[in-house]
């Protein structure tokens, strides 16, 4: 090779060499500074101890501490926003559950995009919804809940905690299984629908089972049916609402992990192996089987998984809003 050739390649060469190390480089490094876990919520509810659960865990895994920060509101928008447009290195990493994949039907703009800005890193949980009410609702088992709702629906309020909510996705759901449209009673959280539904002020309830298993246990209010096709752990004797030959009515939240667009190759790598640690972590299971929920499988907690589910779920619950006439805000 002459010296004119040789140049011409080494100039060529050197910068894609010095990309390569640098982002070698990137990857032995990471990490070496506290991490923050942002958890789009209020501090309190299911959702941040969820988060909270994973942070301890993973920062044992990374060897640095990991920060849950709290930035509620708009249906957890303004925290998603927050991480998208964070520095894309692995020091900013988003938890967030299914208003990820609704927020477009919900909101007429959004100052990111729920796929094309975030690296999926993996699913954390899994939990289960189940379908609830006030102890004195009359029907004494699942075939007859679904046939008294079938003839009494115009006269049945059906509690959940906000538009977009995962409480109101279900109720949605049930509804068009069943084909019956019951009176929609919005609140500001899970908390007062619950309390009001013990209260006996409404009558039905459809929610994860971290809100409601504690409750149904305490005798507060009445357990009707699992909203999938299989009974909970936590419920033995709550059948599957597919046990009523209701069909349509399958819905399970899902806790996952985002990180900004961008972030390289060899951090995301390591975030997913901390992760899938994580879940397989027997203290980790059993802390999230108190509340009612499990943890995800190792071959869950990888991106893939996590690309294909929230798919799904677009595909899945934004036309069930749209049918619903829920307008974007």
């Amino acid at each position: 090779m002459n010296t004119s050739l040789r140049r011409s390649w080494l100039a060529l060469a050197l910068p894609f060499a010095a990309a390569f190390f640098s982002l070698q480089a990137v990857g032995q490094d990471f990490p070496n500074r506290p991490i923050t876990m942002m958890m789009p919520y209020a501090p309190g509810g299911p959702g941040d101890t969820i988060t909270r659960v994973f942070a301890g865990a993973m920062q044992k895994q990374l060897g640095q501490q990991i920060v849950v920060e709290n930035t509620a509101g708009a249906s957890g928008t303004i925290g998603s926003a927050k991480i998208a447009r964070a520095k894309p290195d692995g020091y900013n990493l988003l938890m967030i559950h299914v208003s990820h994949a609704t927020s477009q039907a919900m909101f007429k703009t959004l100052s990111y995009h729920p796929v094309d800005d975030f690296e999926p890193i993996g699913r954390a949980t899994s939990g289960p919804m189940v379908i609830v009410t006030r102890n004195d609702f009359p029907a004494k088992d699942l075939n007859e809940f679904v046939g008294y709702v079938k003839a009494n629906a115009s006269k049945i309020s059906l509690a959940h905690a906000g538009v977009g909510s995962a409480s109101h996705l279900c109720g949605l759901m049930m509804q068009s299984a069943l084909n019956v449209q019951m009176n929609d009673i919005p609140y500001k959280g899970t908390g007062p629908a619950l309390t009001d539904l013990m209260g006996g002020q409404v009558d039905v309830l459809c929610d994860q089972t971290s809100g409601t298993v504690p409750s149904v246990k305490a005798g507060k209010i009445k357990a009707y049916a699992a909203a999938g096709k299989s009974r909970l752990p936590g419920l033995p004797d709550v059948p599957a609402i597919v046990e009523a030959g209701v069909q349509g009515l399958d819905i399970n939240i899902s806790f996952s992990l985002y990180a900004p667009k961008g972030t390289p190759k060899p951090v995301l790598e390591q975030l997913t192996a901390a992760l899938q640690k994580s879940v397989a972590d027997p203290e980790v299971r059993q802390r999230l089987e108190a509340m009612g929920i499990s943890a995800v499988t190792t071959d869950q907690a990888r991106p893939e998984a996590l690309r294909a589910h929230l798919k799904n779920e677009m595909d899945t619950l934004v036309p069930l809003l749209t049918k619903a006439g829920v307008k974007p805000n």
